[in-house]
């Protein structure tokens, strides 16, 4: 069973501000507009420019202990993406890393979603270990990994 916990109570907005990538007006304004029409933070402060995928990536490491990894400069074997079909891998925006006996390693724009590694486990009847990595790396490595599938 897949369980979350925090190594920090720190909101993503507040971890965002205290790294000095933005400002508490620029995390007031995203919140505003999550109230308005609901969806991530993280994603909201990307669409606004006011930060970078990388830097949400990282404060989610951060407020979660998720190992960060690019995946620009990662090579993934083709044994390896065969175990979670591309339709799935692009539902949960996530891609298969490794796997080493029972354990498969993912990486993932958004590890909270518990659906998502339940399925997988479900899927593989692996355990799941999660990395986290932008959606940008994400669908590029979709793309790289399964455009001849």
């Amino acid at each position: 069973m897949y369980s979350l916990k925090k190594t920090t109570e720190k909101l993503l907005g507040e971890l965002l501000i205290e790294r000095k990538v933005i400002s508490k007006k620029d995390c007031d304004k995203a919140l505003d507009i999550q109230r308005e029409r609901g969806g991530l933070i993280g994603e909201i402060l990307v669409e606004l420019g006011l930060v970078k995928e990388e830097n949400i990536a990282q404060a989610v490491t951060a407020q979660y202990g998720f190992p960060y990894l690019p995946l620009a400069n990662y090579e993934i074997g083709p044994e390896i993406v065969k175990i979670i079909p591309e339709n799935v891998c692009a539902q949960y925006c996530l891609i298969p890393i490794d796997k080493i006996g029972g354990n498969l390693t993912i990486a993932m724009s958004n590890p909270l979603n518990q659906e998502a590694v339940e399925d997988i486990e479900e899927l593989t009847k692996c355990t799941v270990q999660i990395f986290v990595a932008t959606t940008t790396d994400i669908r590029n490595a979709i793309a790289k990994y399964y455009k001849n599938k």
